[in-house]
């Protein structure tokens, strides 16, 4: 349970950031346009990824023994520095996040652009490959961590696309992205912590 709750709570720290895929699953959900195949695209996009992350650091870890602290240290100091980041975002203030006005489209060209949102972000690799595989290695049960990891994004993507009418005046408001962003200082922070430490 530990590290489902691990990978749940780090998997959506990951992807709560402001980013132009997370305001085209809000967009959807205001005009309620193909809203359950965004939301499902996006969460099954990152299952994969998450799946093949943790995958692939096991492979790597049972390969060359002095994988693991390398990733564990790396992922360390990753985190730190992303933490420290959406610290400063906290305390400046990192804007609004709004949904953009446009025309309707049909479902293929609506699953077209979240594609392309998903797959050409360099970003989702960096998350989801990298670090979401490194922070793997410190956990003995892998595939729960990878469990609560998925979780997280189905949970995140749908509560964003059927649940954005009500939280769009909420982040129209700057405040409410700087307690996010120090909620999620502190989550890295935390989790860091917990990789230099071997927890």
């Amino acid at each position: 349970m530990q590290a489902y709750l691990a990978g749940l709570f780090f998997g959506l720290s990951l992807i709560v950031a402001i980013g132009a895929q997370n305001a085209f699953v809000l967009r959807q959900g205001l005009l309620r346009r193909h809203v359950f195949a965004v939301c499902l695209f996006c969460a099954m996009s990152d299952a994969i990824l998450i799946a093949v992350g943790v995958a692939g650091a096991g492979v790597m870890a049972a390969r060359y023994p002095w994988f693991l602290e390398v990733m564990r240290w790396g992922g360390a100091a990753f985190l730190l520095v992303y933490g420290l980041r959406a610290f400063r975002a906290a305390i400046n203030g990192s804007g609004a996040l709004t949904a953009a006005a446009g025309g309707e489209r049909s479902l293929g060209a609506t699953l077209l652009v979240i594609a392309a949102l998903t797959w050409l972000n360099p970003h989702v690799y960096l998350d989801t490959l990298a670090l979401l595989g490194a922070v793997s290695t410190a956990w003995d049960d892998k595939r729960t961590f990878a469990g609560g990891a998925i979780s997280g994004s189905f949970l995140f993507f749908f509560v964003l696309g059927y649940g954005a009418r009500l939280l769009q005046p909420l982040f129209r408001k700057p405040e409410a992205w700087r307690v996010l962003d120090l909620l999620i200082a502190v989550v890295m922070w935390a989790i860091a912590a917990s990789l230099i430490l071997g927890r």
